[in-house]
């Protein structure tokens, strides 16, 4: 079998790869000839854990060109972007894509869509751009097929994650999971195409919103002056509950879009859509929390420690960090940003003793192992403060190097910094106290949102 994938990115490729390791002759299609070029001398335009030994075992049956070819199947892994003014979901690369392939179609070929989209996009825009040189649905097979993996795991988790199948019709259902069943260790479930765009965002949606949940109970903890961390380990004792994790925001091309394609053409969501403001909204409260502490520190500098939107991967896409260094430039802060992850970031990516050479306050964003066990000790700071918004970091390590800590979603144990007290750090923690020190709770500060009402911050 030929099988024609349409997108090398991050899934794109490795799901080409896995197809062309378990038999399958596969010609990868992308738009960028640096990516076309690169994967036919051998190199990879990403890391990822296990993908260069898929490449060795896969190059046999695996090239990519700039066009779609004649083949048996065809799959679509391109971006669906969400337009960040209007929060709807751009189709520009699926529609494309639909259109490259329509010139190869054949009567029972197989066309399957991976990208994720809102209900009803396979129906209403991509068959209909495939008919187009007149071979219609029912005599090319057609399923959507989204996938389940993140990354650092992608590999691991395609193969050994259950599957979700929606195929037009019985036949495009059946076609579709014999062909995934080649990797697929996990189960397959079948259904109908509509309903297989809707589980997906559904998927992501409740992550979305129990991560919001977790936030709130944060703010709310500081304002009761009690340790969120403490209390979520406790509350999760009980059977039937699971709260997560708070933090600085939501990033990735998965949790962070998919609810605003869910809810692109409702009127009736609103669970979803608040969930998606007050995840947006962390990187506002991780500022209020740096200003307080900053309040009595001129020409204060901000170094930033993970731009990546999770940890142990260099993946930035729609990472908190974005958000966060904007408002903080906008302050009037310096921001240095180190990274030992990404390889590539708008901001000038340093190492940890230049980031913070000087600088008033570390802002952990990313929960990076490595930050886990960083020893503070070499850090030459003008300043000692660090907000820990993952909590990942030894405090009690970093209170011993004179560092005032704050933890995101403590408001338990310390008294606030006056405003106007904060003095150069050598007198105001002598070396070796250890202390750490909650900034008083944020103002309120009303926000008018999209739909009218107002949100606290």
């Amino acid at each position: 079998m030929k099988i024609c994938v349409l997108g090398l990115g991050y899934i794109g490729l490795p799901t080409a790869l896995l197809f062309a390791a378990h038999g399958a002759d596969v010609v990868g299609v992308d738009v960028k000839q640096s990516v076309v070029d690169a994967l036919n001398h051998g190199n990879l335009p990403f890391r990822e854990p296990g993908l260069e030994d898929l490449y060795r075992k896969a190059k046999e049956r695996f090239y990519a060109r700039i066009e779609p070819e004649a083949a048996d199947a065809f799959l679509i892994a391109v971006p669906t972007p969400l337009d960040p003014a209007t929060k709807v979901s751009d189709l520009s690369y699926v529609k494309k894509a639909a259109d490259m392939i329509a010139p190869h179609l054949r009567k029972g070929n197989l066309v399957i869509l991976e990208s994720t989209v809102p209900p009803g996009t396979s129906e209403r825009v991509v068959i209909p751009r495939l008919e187009k040189n007149g071979v219609v649905v029912g005599d090319f097979l057609y399923a959507h097929c989204p996938e389940r993996a993140i990354p650092g795991r992608t590999l691991q988790e395609m193969a050994g994650n259950s599957r979700i199948i929606g195929g037009y019709d019985r036949d495009s259902t059946d076609r579709a999971t014999s062909i995934y069943q080649t990797f697929v260790r996990g189960q397959i479930y079948q259904t109908d195409t509509r309903t297989a765009e809707f589980v997906k965002l559904m998927e992501n949606t409740c992550r979305d919103v129990n991560i919001a949940l977790a936030n709130e109970f944060a703010q709310l903890a500081e304002e009761c002056g009690i340790n969120v961390w403490e209390a979520i380990t406790l509350a999760n004792k009980h059977p039937r509950v699971t709260i997560l994790n708070p933090g600085p925001g939501v990033g990735g091309h998965c949790i962070a879009i998919d609810p605003w394609f869910l809810t692109e053409n409702s009127t009736r969501c609103r669970m979803v859509s608040t969930a998606r403001e007050v995840n947006d909204s962390m990187p506002n409260y991780v500022l209020h929390v740096a200003r307080n502490l900053l309040a009595g520190v001129r020409n204060p500098t901000v170094s930033i420690f993970g731009v990546a939107y999770k940890g142990n991967i260099g993946d930035t896409r729609e990472s908190p960090a974005f958000k966060f260094i904007q408002l903080a430039e906008n302050e009037g802060y310096t921001i240095r940003c180190h990274d030992p992850y990404v390889a590539e970031f708008p901001h000038p990516l340093m190492d940890a003793l230049d980031a913070t050479a000087g600088s008033d306050c570390v802002v952990i964003l990313t929960d990076h192992d490595c930050f886990r066990t960083m020893d503070p000790a070499g850090l030459r700071m003008r300043t000692k403060f660090v907000i820990d918004a993952r909590n990942i970091l030894d405090h009690e390590k970093w209170t011993d190097r004179g560092f005032a800590v704050r933890v995101l979603g403590d408001g338990s144990s310390v008294q606030p910094v006056p405003l106007g007290e904060v003095t150069p750090q050598a007198s105001l923690y002598p070396a070796g106290a250890a202390r750490s020190i909650a900034a008083p709770a944020p103002p309120s500060i009303s926000l008018l949102s999209p739909n009218g009402r107002e949100d606290f911050l």
